[in-house]
């Protein structure tokens, strides 16, 4: 979409498809948004999590894909959060990482799960490698 053609206040992906947004953080004067997008067409597909940065709610700075799917399936929707006591561990030398948690869609049986990521650079992000945290035992 032509940059004449974007709303000036609301938030548009950089192309693509977008829905949801999923989890939103301030932290050190910087809003953190997450959404669901599918990077690659115009129509729904596989989910992703793109990735937003402002200070102001208005001037917005894309961030590379903050989640890809994986085995385990799509990326759907979720949430972030600054953890400052770093009760997760997940931070290194005194800097508290975001943490989000999400839902896993299952590609071949729709099945869902919930999984975690980390990032302490706020811009590139890990699956905790102990995904999924919370399993579905129920067939669909």
């Amino acid at each position: 979409m032509g940059k004449d053609f974007r709303p000036n206040i609301h938030f548009t992906a950089p192309k693509n498809w977008i829905n949801d947004p999923n989890g939103m953080v301030y932290f050190n004067g910087e809003y953190h948004l997450f959404y669901q997008h599918y990077p690659e067409a115009t129509n729904w597909g596989p989910m992703h999590w793109g990735h937003a940065v402002t200070r102001d709610l208005i001037h917005w700075e894309h961030k590379p894909v903050a989640l890809y799917p994986d085995e385990l399936g799509f990326i759907f929707s979720g949430s972030a959060v600054i953890d400052k006591e770093n009760v997760s561990g997940f931070g290194v030398n005194g800097k508290p990482p975001i943490v989000a948690v999400f839902t896993n869609h299952g590609l071949e049986d729709g099945k869902e799960v919930q999984s975690i990521a980390y990032s302490t650079d706020y811009e590139h992000f890990e699956k905790y490698y102990g995904n999924p945290v919370i399993v579905n035992e129920r067939k669909k």
